[in-house]
C-alpha cells in the first residue's frame, strides 16, 4: 500500500484485517461505528481549523482512523477510549503507521465522562468521532472540566447535531442547544454519509463546530443556570410561568422572577437564549 503523502491512514481492507486479529466487533453498548473511509477523517481534520500549535483530545479513537490524521497535523493528540483491547492497541498502530509521530500520541484507557483534568500540556480543541450514545453528555462535561478547549469539531447522529447547533425558536432546540451555547458559539459544519462507517449505522451523522466563547455576564453559577434550563425544557409545552413553577415554589413566584428577569412569563423555554436563562437565574437569587 502507497503511503499517503499526508502519512499512511487506514483503508476499509486494514480496519476490517485489525478488528479480525483483535477479535473487536464494533458493540451497540458502547456506540461503536469505526469510520473507514480516509477521505472522511481528512475532511474532519480540515474542518477543524487544528494546526501544528494544537493539542487535540479525541474521544473514542477507536481503531484510530482520525488519530493517525490528526498526529500527521497537529503538535499531540491525547486519546480517551473506554475499551480496553483498543486502548491498548492503538499505539502500536500509531507506531507502525506513523512512527515518527507515535511519542506525540497519549493513550488514556477511561471513560470521558471520568475525565476531570489533563496532565499538560493543556488540550486546546476536541475532535471526536463520538459515540452516539454519550455525544452531548461527553461534549458538556468537556467544555465544563477542560477550560483550555478553543475549539470543538464533533461528528455525531445527524439528528444530535441539528440539536446542538438549533437556534431559538427552532422545532429541535432544547436542552443540548442552550447549555452548548453557554460555553460556545455552535454551528453545522456538513452531513456525513452511512457509508463511511463499519458497521453502516441506520442514520446519517453530521458535523458541529464549536468555538468557545465567554458565558454570558451573570451573577448567577452555571449550575443554577442550568437548573432553570432543566426546568424550562421538562415540561416543554407549558409556559415558563408553569413550567418553572415547581423551580420557582409557585406559579406566582416564576411570574415575579421571570418579570424581573425581563421576560414573557406566558412563553415558552424553546423561545428563550442562553442569555435569558441566565438573566431568570439571576433574577431568583436577587429575590432570594
Amino acid at each position: 500500500m502507497e503511503p499517503h503523502p499526508e502519512g499512511q491512514l487506514l483503508g476499509p481492507a486494514q480496519i476490517r484485517e485489525l478488528a479480525g486479529r483483535l477479535g473487536v466487533r464494533p458493540t451497540k453498548n458502547w456506540g461503536q461505528n469505526f469510520v473507514i473511509d480516509a477521505n472522511t477523517v481528512r475532511k474532519i481534520v480540515r474542518q477543524a481549523g487544528v494546526g501544528p500549535d494544537d493539542v487535540v483530545v479525541e474521544v473514542g479513537p477507536g481503531l484510530g482512523s482520525l488519530t493517525l490524521a490528526l498526529l500527521h497535523t497537529v503538535d499531540r493528540v491525547v486519546a480517551v477510549e473506554i475499551d480496553p483491547v483498543l486502548a491498548e492497541q492503538l499505539p502500536k498502530t500509531v507506531a507502525e503507521l506513523a512512527p515518527d509521530r507515535a511519542d506525540r500520541l497519549t493513550v488514556l484507557h477511561q471513560d470521558a465522562l471520568a475525565v476531570t483534568g489533563l496532565a499538560d500540556p493543556q488540550p486546546t480543541a476536541l475532535v471526536a468521532n463520538l459515540p452516539y450514545n454519550v455525544a452531548v453528555p461527553v461534549v458538556l462535561h468537556l467544555l465544563e472540566m477542560l477550560p483550555s478547549l478553543e475549539r470543538v469539531l464533533v461528528m455525531v447522529q445527524l439528528e444530535v447535531a441539528d440539536r446542538l447547533a438549533a437556534p431559538p425558536g427552532n422545532r429541535v432546540y432544547g436542552v443540548p442547544s442552550v447549555k452548548a451555547a453557554w460555553y460556545a458559539e455552535v454551528s453545522p459544519a456538513g452531513k456525513v454519509g452511512r457509508n463511511v462507517f463499519w458497521p453502516a449505522p441506520n442514520v446519517d451523522s453530521g458535523l458541529v463546530r464549536m468555538v468557545r466563547r465567554d458565558p454570558p455576564v451573570t451573577t448567577a453559577s452555571r449550575r443554577e443556570v442550568f437548573a432553570v434550563i432543566d426546568a424550562a425544557f421538562a415540561q416543554r409545552r407549558k409556559t415558563l410561568r408553569a413550567a418553572l413553577a415547581g423551580w420557582a415554589g409557585s406559579p406566582a413566584a416564576a411570574e415575579q422572577v421571570l418579570r424581573a428577569a425581563g421576560v414573557d412569563p406566558s412563553a415558552r423555554g424553546e423561545r428563550l437564549t442562553i442569555e435569558e436563562f441566565a438573566a431568570i437565574a439571576a433574577a431568583r437569587d436577587a429575590d432570594a
